[in-house]
Protein backbone atom coordinates (compact mmCIF):
# COMPACT_ATOMS: atom_id res chain seq x y z
CA UNK A 1 0.00 0.00 0.00
CA UNK A 2 2.76 2.69 0.67
CA UNK A 3 4.89 1.31 -2.16
CA UNK A 4 1.41 2.61 -4.55
CA UNK A 5 1.59 5.96 -2.35
CA UNK A 6 4.64 6.98 -3.19
CA UNK A 7 4.39 5.88 -6.80
CA UNK A 8 1.33 8.26 -7.00
CA UNK A 9 2.52 11.23 -5.38
CA UNK A 10 6.36 10.79 -7.68
CA UNK A 11 3.67 10.68 -10.86
CA UNK A 12 1.52 13.46 -9.34
CA UNK A 13 5.12 15.68 -8.85
CA UNK A 14 5.95 14.85 -11.97
CA UNK A 15 3.11 15.55 -14.08
CA UNK A 16 3.24 18.82 -12.58
CA UNK A 17 6.87 19.77 -13.58
CA UNK A 18 6.30 20.87 -16.48
CA UNK A 19 3.88 23.41 -15.47
CA UNK A 20 6.17 25.24 -13.36
CA UNK A 21 8.92 25.28 -15.57
CA UNK A 22 6.80 26.74 -17.94
CA UNK A 23 6.07 29.31 -15.23
CA UNK A 24 9.23 30.36 -14.69
CA UNK A 25 10.29 31.70 -18.30
CA UNK A 26 7.58 34.09 -18.79
CA UNK A 27 4.47 33.84 -21.23
CA UNK A 28 6.48 32.60 -24.06
CA UNK A 29 3.91 33.31 -26.70
CA UNK A 30 3.39 36.51 -25.74
CA UNK A 31 6.49 37.85 -25.82
CA UNK A 32 7.17 36.00 -29.35
CA UNK A 33 3.38 37.77 -30.60
CA UNK A 34 4.97 41.22 -29.63
CA UNK A 35 8.29 40.64 -31.34
CA UNK A 36 6.31 39.46 -34.27
CA UNK A 37 4.30 42.71 -34.23
CA UNK A 38 7.16 44.31 -33.72
CA UNK A 39 9.05 42.98 -36.29
CA UNK A 40 6.42 43.23 -39.06
CA UNK A 41 4.32 45.93 -37.94
CA UNK A 42 2.68 46.28 -41.79
CA UNK A 43 1.56 42.84 -42.01
CA UNK A 44 -1.84 41.63 -43.22
CA UNK A 45 -1.47 38.79 -41.12
CA UNK A 46 1.40 36.25 -39.66
CA UNK A 47 1.98 32.97 -37.57
CA UNK A 48 4.86 31.52 -36.17
CA UNK A 49 5.81 27.83 -34.69
CA UNK A 50 8.84 26.85 -32.57
CA UNK A 51 11.17 24.85 -34.39
CA UNK A 52 13.71 24.25 -31.03
CA UNK A 53 14.20 25.87 -27.58
CA UNK A 54 17.52 25.50 -25.49
CA UNK A 55 17.46 25.82 -22.01
CA UNK A 56 20.17 27.13 -19.42
CA UNK A 57 18.66 28.76 -15.37
CA UNK A 58 16.71 31.43 -16.31
CA UNK A 59 17.88 31.56 -20.25
CA UNK A 60 16.52 30.40 -23.12
CA UNK A 61 16.92 30.66 -27.02
CA UNK A 62 14.29 30.13 -28.98
CA UNK A 63 14.14 29.16 -32.68
CA UNK A 64 11.11 30.68 -34.31
CA UNK A 65 10.03 30.84 -37.31
CA UNK A 66 7.88 33.39 -38.80
CA UNK A 67 5.29 33.23 -41.99
CA UNK A 68 3.94 36.89 -42.74
CA UNK A 69 1.65 38.11 -45.08
CA UNK A 70 2.24 42.00 -46.40
CA UNK A 71 -0.72 44.00 -47.42
CA UNK A 72 0.67 44.38 -50.85
CA UNK A 73 2.76 41.09 -51.35
CA UNK A 74 1.01 38.23 -52.96
CA UNK A 75 3.47 35.29 -51.52
CA UNK A 76 4.25 35.52 -47.61
CA UNK A 77 7.74 36.33 -46.29
CA UNK A 78 9.25 33.45 -45.07
CA UNK A 79 12.04 34.44 -42.06
CA UNK A 80 13.87 32.61 -39.07
CA UNK A 81 14.81 33.90 -35.81
CA UNK A 82 16.85 32.72 -32.62
CA UNK A 83 15.24 34.96 -29.69
CA UNK A 84 17.37 35.02 -26.22
CA UNK A 85 14.40 35.38 -23.43
CA UNK A 86 16.17 36.09 -19.99
CA UNK A 87 13.81 35.86 -17.06
CA UNK A 88 10.71 36.12 -18.98
CA UNK A 89 11.88 39.48 -21.16
CA UNK A 90 13.44 39.27 -24.84
CA UNK A 91 16.77 40.57 -24.67
CA UNK A 92 18.61 39.52 -27.99
CA UNK A 93 17.36 38.86 -31.18
CA UNK A 94 19.56 37.20 -34.06
CA UNK A 95 18.00 36.93 -37.87
CA UNK A 96 19.09 33.14 -39.28
CA UNK A 97 18.99 33.09 -43.26
CA UNK A 98 16.99 30.51 -44.58
CA UNK A 99 19.50 29.51 -47.48
CA UNK A 100 22.13 27.10 -46.92
CA UNK A 101 25.37 28.09 -46.33
CA UNK A 102 24.46 31.73 -45.61
CA UNK A 103 26.22 33.65 -42.90
CA UNK A 104 23.93 34.87 -39.79
CA UNK A 105 23.64 38.20 -39.37
CA UNK A 106 24.65 40.23 -36.12
CA UNK A 107 22.98 39.96 -32.87
CA UNK A 108 20.51 42.82 -31.96
CA UNK A 109 20.11 44.04 -28.41
CA UNK A 110 16.43 44.89 -27.63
Amino acid sequence: MGCKRILAAGLAGILMLPSFVLASTGDIGSIIEKFVDRQFPDAAGHYWVINETQWDGDEMIVDVQTIVKERREREPTLSRFLLLIVAGELRGVQNVPLEPGADCRAEEDV
